[in-house]
């Protein structure tokens, strides 16, 4: 347990670690990729450690120090003859479910508890659209998942939902490696678009364009094979975002070196949303500057494409005067907890009022009147944890359970949020 201390004056520049999305999507690529890539500023984390072992558990040969050297497997996969654990990383085994697919043999490919109740149903019906044979052990489209790799039959396939993107990063990262070219089409909204984008930018990047319909719904990927190539990776702008918010609510000024604008990450977003509720938003170099204020203001906001820093945004609502709506969240619901329903629960300790509905949340917000310290519990997701401690910075005796849970995503948090404090 780590009790946060409040802090009067802020006035910091912090560099946050490089981005886990785009970690993820540009190991993936480069693992694919034909001859021998440098990433430049990777995450290394709980996270980003399961997607490099379970990669060369399929034979990829990689080097890690500060860059990471890649030697890519143009395509080529090996069965293994292990289970590819993935702990509660719900990006990676997305991603490795279709990498896997490319082989030929039988994968297992499994995760912890939790992940066994995060559902994957959507992808298995769009990889059996191209000829994967895949199921769920258990029966209950989520993980433990048991492929008969056999490669990518490709043509056209349906994901018939886009609620999670990584469903869709997913299908698009390997769709190159089929033996016929791929249409992919969504039915139904597809939420964070941002996250969509992203992966677009790195295929490119990689070597491979792919057409697509300005909404998403629609995909036409080339055959092909992704080239190697030095790629520097930004900084992470959910892991950012605690250092913008930390700005935000004491009033104090703050920093992050190294995201830039514009960004990658469609989180970086957050920082005009902060600028509605009153704060001062500048460039500074290869960064981004916040300067908080003496009044923040309640919003109403559509987060669908942003959903990692909604537990930010509503930390930050609590010190707000009036309302803030989060709307279009419910897919918060299928991450590393409900975050809807946690971020509700722990707020309320600390006397916040706030609605929790089906896809939305209602902070009434009264300056940070009447609020008071309590024990956090995180639910082992380190989303939660790093949100609340901001609450800390503004109110005494918050302390945070299972605080160790930030290895997943940001190692040396507790380090790095410690800098906000004078002297």
């Amino acid at each position: 347990m780590i009790e946060i201390q409040p802090v009067q004056h802020i006035d910091a520049a912090i560099e946050v670690p490089g981005s886990k999305s785009l970690t993820q999507r540009a190991l993936i690529a480069a693992s694919l990729a034909k001859g021998t890539s440098t990433l430049s500023g990777p995450l290394e984390s709980d996270d980003t450690r399961y997607s490099s072992e379970a990669l060369m558990q399929m034979g990829v040969v990689m080097d890690k120090g500060k860059e990471w050297v890649i030697h890519g497997k143009a395509g080529l996969i090996e069965p293994s003859s292990e289970p590819i654990y993935l702990g509660n990383n719900g990006t990676a085994t997305r991603f490795l479910t279709s990498v896997a697919s490319l082989g030929n043999g039988n994968f297992l490919i499994d995760g912890d508890a939790r992940m066994h109740q995060r559902p994957i149903g959507p992808l298995l019906v769009a990889l059996r659209g191209w000829g994967v044979d895949i199921s769920a052990t258990k029966g209950t489209d989520c993980p433990p998942l048991a492929i008969e790799g056999r490669g990518l039959a490709g043509g056209t396939t349906i994901l018939p939902e886009g609620k999670s993107s990584q469903y869709l990063s997913s299908l698009l990262l390997v769709a190159p490696y089929a033996r016929m070219p791929c249409v992919l089409r969504v039915q139904g909204e597809v939420l964070s678009k941002p996250y969509v984008a992203m992966t677009l930018s790195v295929m490119d990047a990689f070597g491979i364009a792919v057409d697509c319909s300005s909404d998403f719904s629609s995909f036409s990927i080339p055959q092909g094979c992704y080239r190697a190539r030095e790629y520097q990776i930004e900084g992470d702008a959910s892991n950012a975002s605690y250092f913008w918010a930390a700005a935000a609510v004491t009033g104090g000024r703050v920093t992050v070196t190294n995201v830039p604008v514009p960004s990658l990450q469609g989180d970086a977003m957050l920082v005009p949303l902060l600028g509605r509720m009153g704060c001062e938003v500048s460039r500074s170099g290869n960064g981004i500057t916040l300067q908080g204020t003496n009044r923040l203001e309640g919003i109403r906001v559509d987060m669908g494409d942003m959903p990692d820093v909604v537990p930010t945004l509503a930390v930050v609502a609590a010190f707000a005067h009036g309302r803030t709506v989060i709307e279009n969240i419910a897919h918060l619901r299928i991450k590393e907890c409900d975050r809807l329903s946690a971020v509700v629960a722990e707020l309320t300790k600390l006397g916040v009022k706030v609605e929790e509905q089906d896809a939305a949340m209602i902070i009434h917000g009264e300056g940070g009147a009447g609020l008071r310290g309590a024990v956090i519990e995180t639910y082992e997701d380190h989303r939660m944890a790093m949100s609340l401690a901001v609450a800390g910075l503004r109110i005494p005796g918050v302390q945070i359970t299972g605080e160790e849970c930030v290895a997943k995503s940001f190692p040396d948090f507790w380090v790095r949020f410690s800098l906000l404090a004078p002297g």
